[in-house]
């Protein structure tokens, strides 16, 4: 049986330089599916700790990142009120890789081309680890959200309407 070599990807060497602990989990990609609501089948976690990467762009300061609960959306005014945005639209699909280096389904707020003003979902401090991409299909991070809030400068607020 061989073992497949799992390569380091920008967010994982941005982890491993911060000094902060880490677990790399691969799972099988289904190209038809890549929802964090899959990625959680995969990896036999809850939904709710699988967190997903959003770019959106605001009319007043320009992209950010959002990181919200894998089975949720975003309320867009919600979060253009954090951002400092009268509104804000999740960006259109081809503008993620030139914007992020990222593609759909392997978005991570680690290791993007720049640094964006980033807003995570409150919910991620009920866990231990929360679940991120590790910026590839098909491998997931598990972080301490603390760890990962203060890497990325992150703001913990509401982003849901719930």
């Amino acid at each position: 049986m061989s073992v497949k070599k799992i390569h380091k990807t920008n967010a994982v060497r941005l982890l491993d330089k911060a000094g902060i602990s880490y677990r790399l989990i691969p799972y099988e990609v289904d190209e038809s599916d890549l929802s964090a609501v899959h990625v959680a089948e995969s990896l036999g976690e809850d939904v709710e700790q699988v967190f997903k990467t959003l770019v959106l762009k605001g009319d007043k300061t320009g992209y950010f990142v959002c990181i919200i609960p894998g089975d949720k959306e975003v309320d867009l005014k919600l979060a253009a009120r954090v951002s400092g945005n009268k509104n804000c639209t999740l960006i259109p699909m081809k503008e993620l890789l030139p914007t992020t280096g990222y593609i759909r389904g392997a978005c991570s707020p680690l290791g993007m081309k720049k640094q964006f003003p980033t807003y995570i979902h409150e919910s991620c401090l009920r866990y231990p680890s929360i679940y991120i991409s590790a910026g590839v299909r098909g491998l997931q991070i598990e972080v301490c959200p603390n760890e990962l809030i203060g890497l990325v400068k992150a703001e913990v607020c509401m982003l849901l309407n719930e």
